[in-house]
């Protein structure tokens, strides 16, 4: 007899980690490649004041468009929500945006997050999201990235009104 539960289970557990990758098959081998390759102890975090970006562009390149950013920001439920007070797997990421990086109440960050010292503006955001480990070396956020320059820049304007 099979058990439906386990299946359905196994299904949820499979789109999670889904949900979590760096996008196509090649990115993901790519940054896992590349992430083995470098040590983390090696890597201090990046300046509160630096915005570069793996890929060279910035925000200001693009118009984000919240619509998308609602859809961009599935994979992001898996482990967050934009509800006040409501921590997951990861922080609320309700009013980001101006916020001192590591400060949600209530959430356990590891100590490279809670020790960032800077504030989430839109351009650091768009920095992090490119690859999070760049810009907080070991952070217990296992995201890979968004190598989509535009999809981040969608998402960032869902996250200023998640409505």
């Amino acid at each position: 007899m099979v058990n439906t539960k386990a299946i359905a289970g196994l299904l949820a557990l499979s789109a999670a980690l889904a949900a979590c990758s760096a996008g196509s098959e090649g990115e993901a081998d790519t940054s896992v490649q590349a992430e083995a390759s470098t040590p983390a102890a090696a890597a201090g975090p990046l300046a509160a004041t630096d915005m570069s970006t793996v890929d060279g562009t910035t925000l200001a390149n693009f118009t984000g468009n919240a619509a998308n950013g609602k859809l961009v920001f599935a994979q992001c439920r898996t482990c967050h929500v934009t509800d006040v007070g409501v921590n997951k797997i990861g922080p609320s990421l309700n009013n980001i945006i101006g916020r001192t990086a590591g400060t949600v109440s209530g959430y356990t960050y590891s100590a490279a997050n809670a020790g960032a010292g800077f504030v989430w503006t839109k351009e650091k955001l768009f920095q992090f999201l490119e690859k999070p480990q760049r810009v907080i070396p070991q952070t217990k956020m296992i995201y890979g990235g968004l190598p989509n320059a535009q999809k981040r820049a969608d998402l960032i304007a869902y996250l200023e009104t998640p409505n």
